[in-house]
């Protein structure tokens, strides 16, 4: 009977005894502290899971991929043209519709669908071909032909918009407008002249060849606007793409009809094109800036497998399972099968989860686990993959399922990327009222011109005004030009922000999780104190320097840094890198010849017999026999550790550093402690939060040894350590029961949880990963950047807001004077662009004074 799953991230508990009080069985403590102190919350887990897929927050409309028959897969497509809520309704509509498909959701924020079906019944081509049309265009993510095939149309439809739209113009203004308003700059016998050739036939050949450039500029340049009318009508939805593309379209309606039943027409084809022009060319400028900020950062496949090293020919000599090393061959991820042998050498990824069947090496698993500290495996061990060999070789036996634990963390991100609707713009919440009550009005005014006599031609003409005057070219551009701004000049800060919801969202936030290892700390370990005397840290780092392993390359780095400092004399340490134990891998050849432990710190001391051990390294330096490591390794070498060491050594363990005693000639004499530093301005950050009244709290995976510093401070509302990736998620999840919650973090293992919260912030120094998987990114690892989001955020708001105020204080002086037949289409036109114009130049002002 197999084991139970975890109660709160259903990882698999087999080998695990961790039970709370009430028996639910967890993975982990971290995950029994986590379900501890957020369990009552009043969600029930299953609920929170199906949320990550549903439409609308309790909306049961949306998929249910917790019930995708057993065989089907989970494709993940990139969407261009998404950019609302009602995209995403479409886009699932569609994709279900499929015969094969079982289950569909988008994110126009992230512009992914997740897309599970039957892989034998309908492929990933199939898929694509389903999800594309009527102005969307799907493919694979890591198809970067289809991307630049999306960004080449893109240009085009701006490039035909601006150059069409200028021809047209120009006639307008050469030849249209003065006939229109008189202008003085021209004589009568022009204006006459004029006049009388736009009354005659080759005036209706002008006016029909304007209308063929207006209808490429409509049609191939306004698609996407046409698009997003269309699907906002078929959902029943209204949005800003509909209210545009009624006036663009009304406008080119009306002056088509007139070319062909009126002997001398109004035409207002220079207000469809004023209209599709003017709202293509914001929504290219938000793109453009977005798509600046996301070039700055690296690919998700920066840390993952591709590959492997399969051993053959080996044979099993003893019957322990390792292989004897044979010839090696390069194969594909997919090739694998369980209990195939891989060999990782240092510096390498594990490929694929396995048992270590040969070998003793140091490895790095905190890009999956989020511990900081290397451990070291030895036969029988488990390791993940994903995970780094910090020094040494493994032969690894590839596991039951042939997968990695960094690919399920990168399936997870994109899960809860797909499922993780976006938050409908201001101005589309706003549209849902506004575009009936437009339409209302102008179908009012229209009838009763009708009722009160006039001609058609004229009824027809106020409800034309209407539409047009109240297109709302400035209230479509009132949230993106001003997000936009933000994004610009948050990039001038070294931060980069990956969707366009972030202002709108942190505004509410009541809570922030810090991860630690890598954001609240540095990620670096360093010599933090050395408690020995000069001559015996310059032996100890000697041999060190023999090593690969991390607490080697700390203590070596620091001895060097100290040695190189002009007129340093006392030998401190600098700082540096960590973990206990050794390594087989030799930096410098034995027996190289240098001075005695006595002379110049400069030179290199001669190392004899360099010996690696599970808990650390031995040998002969400068003719001084020298130990560093765990007092264990003293103990089994029958050397002297006094009390004093034994004490010291626990108590850096108990707040989460790896010491280290050093000795010689059969002695202990002192103590290396080394650590993961504190990142500058760490506690200020979370002071300026709390007091802001935001909660502070503090999620890692490492031992709660670790984190002692941060449970100790005022403005930190709660410590969870020892959590792994899927309990992150899932601590997340509880955390957003209680209000809106922002993530930042800086590692693969953070990917998860930045995704499942409302907001993600990465810092830049982290992996790809983590970046791909947030809303936020900070470039400079400045952890002070964290409040700057905050204050841009506000600021953003501010914006938006008073564009909108501007765009409905003009609507509300504009719309009667068109009910009262006071202005004309041409007019309505110059004032909307007018309108436009002051919302555009508003936006173009930062946000933040420099000082």
């Amino acid at each position: 009977m197999s084991a139970p799953d975890c109660t709160l991230c259903e990882l698999p508990t087999d080998g695990v005894d961790v039970v709370d009080d009430e028996g639910n069985e967890f993975c982990c403590p971290g995950c029994r502290d986590v379900y501890g102190a957020l369990g009552d919350v009043d969600v029930d887990a299953d609920a929170v899971r199906e949320r990550r897929h549903a439409g609308e927050e309790g909306d049961d409309s949306g998929d249910a991929t917790d019930d995708v028959p057993a065989g089907h897969e989970a494709t993940f497509l990139e969407v261009d043209g998404m950019h609302c809520a009602t995209c995403e309704a479409f886009i699932e509509t569609v994709a279900t519709r499929t015969e094969g498909v079982s289950a569909a959701s988008a994110s126009y924020v992230t512009d992914t669908v997740r897309i599970d079906h039957d892989p034998d019944g309908v492929s990933t081509d199939d898929l694509s071909e389903a999800v594309s049309g009527l102005g969307y265009s799907a493919y694979p993510r890591d198809d970067a032909f289809a991307r630049r095939q999306a960004d080449n149309m893109a240009t085009a439809r701006l490039a035909a918009g601006v150059m069409v739209g200028m021809a047209v113009m120009l006639q307008y203004i050469v030849i249209i407008y003065p006939t229109y308003f008189a202008f003085p700059f021209y004589d009568e016998r022009t204006l006459e002249y004029l006049n009388q050739a736009m009354s005659s036939s080759s005036g209706t050949y002008f006016f029909i060849v304007i209308g063929v450039l207006t209808t490429i500029i409509l049609l191939f340049t306004g698609k996407p606007i046409l698009r997003g009318a269309y699907v906002s009508a078929k959902t029943r939805s209204p949005n800003m793409d509909l209210l545009v593309a009624i006036a663009a379209v009304s406008a080119y309606v009306y002056s088509t009809l007139a070319v062909i039943f009126v002997e001398s027409p109004s035409i207002y084809y220079d207000v469809t094109v004023a209209i599709i022009v003017i709202v293509t060319v914001g929504n290219s400028y938000e793109d453009s800036v977005k798509k600046r900020a996301t070039e700055l950062l690296s690919d998700l496949t920066a840390v993952q497998v591709d590959s492997a090293r399969r051993l053959v020919g080996g044979e099993d000599d003893d019957g322990d399972g390792a292989v004897a090393a044979g010839e090696t061959e390069e194969v594909a991820i997919d090739a694998l099968s369980p209990g195939d042998r891989l060999l990782v050498r240092a510096g390498e990824r594990v490929p694929v989860d396995g048992d270590v069947v040969a070998g003793d090496a140091a490895v790095d698993e905190s890009v999956v686990t989020g511990e900081s500290m290397p451990v070291r495996k030895t036969p029988g061990d488990e390791v993940v993959g994903g995970s780094v060999v910090a020094d040494g070789s493994l032969t690894v036996a590839v596991g039951p399922d042939a997968s990695s634990s960094l690919d399920r963390v990168a399936e997870l991100v994109w899960d809860l990327q797909s499922g993780n609707h976006g938050v409908q713009k201001l101005a589309d919440r706003l549209a849902t009222v506004f575009v009936p009550v437009v339409l209302a009005v102008a179908v009012v005014a229209a009838a009763a011109n009708l009722a009160l006599g006039n001609g058609v031609t004229e009824a027809m003409l106020v409800g034309l005004t209407v539409l047009i005057v109240s297109c709302p070219c400035a209230l479509g551009l009132a949230t993106p030009l001003a997000v936009a701004a933000g994004i610009r000049d948050a990039l001038e800060r070294s931060i980069v922000i990956f969707d366009d919801t972030v202002f709108e969202r942190v505004r509410d936030a009541t809570t922030v999780v810090f991860d630690k290892t890598g954001t609240l700390t540095t990620g670096e370990m360093e010599v933090v104190s050395a408690d020995v005397d000069d001559d015996l840290l310059r032996l100890a780092a000697a041999l060190e320097e023999r090593s690969a392993h991390p607490v080697g390359r700390a203590i070596s780095a620091a001895r060097a840094s100290a040695s190189e400092a002009p007129g340093d004399t006392d030998g401190s340490p600098a700082p540096a890198a960590v973990a206990d134990g050794g390594t087989t891998e030799s930096a410098s050849p034995a027996g190289e010849p240098g001075a005695t432990a006595g002379g110049d710190p400069g030179e290199a001391l001669a190392v004899e017999d360099f010996e690696s051990h599970a808990r650390g390294v031995s040998g002969v330096v400068a003719g001084v026999e020298v130990v560093v490591g765990h007092p264990a390794l003293f103990d089994e070498r029958g050397w002297t550790v006094p009390d004093a060491i034994r004490e010291a050594v626990a108590e850096a363990r108990d707040v989460g550093r790896v010491p280290v005693a050093v000795g010689r000639d059969g002695a202990a004499e002192g103590v290396v402690v080394v650590g993961d530093e504190l990142r500058e301005g760490w506690a200020e950050t979370v002071t300026a939060l709390d007091d802001s009244g935001v909660d502070v709290v503090v999620l890692t995976g490492d031992d709660e040894r670790a984190a002692t510093v941060f449970s100790e401070h005022d403005a930190v509302a709660s410590v969870f350590a020892g959590v792994p990736p899927e309990g992150k998620a899932e601590t997340i999840e509880r955390l957003k029961a209680s209000g809106l919650t922002v993530m930042v973090g800086d590692g693969t293992n953070d990917a998860p949880a930045l995704a499942a919260a409302d907001l993600g912030i990465a810092l830049g120094g982290g992996t790809a990963m983590a970046a791909d998987a947030a809303d936020v990114a900070i470039v400079d690892d400045d952890l002070g950047s964290v409040a700057t989001v905050f204050e841009l955020s506000r600021a953003a708001g501010r914006r938006v807001k008073g564009n909108i105020g501007w765009a409905f204080l003009y609507n509300a002086a504009a719309i009667p004077l068109a009910v009262t037949g006071l202005l004309n289409p041409l007019f309505a036109a110059v004032a909307m662009g007018a309108s436009s114009l002051l919302v555009v130049t508003n936006s173009s002002r930062a946000l933040l004074s420099d000082d």
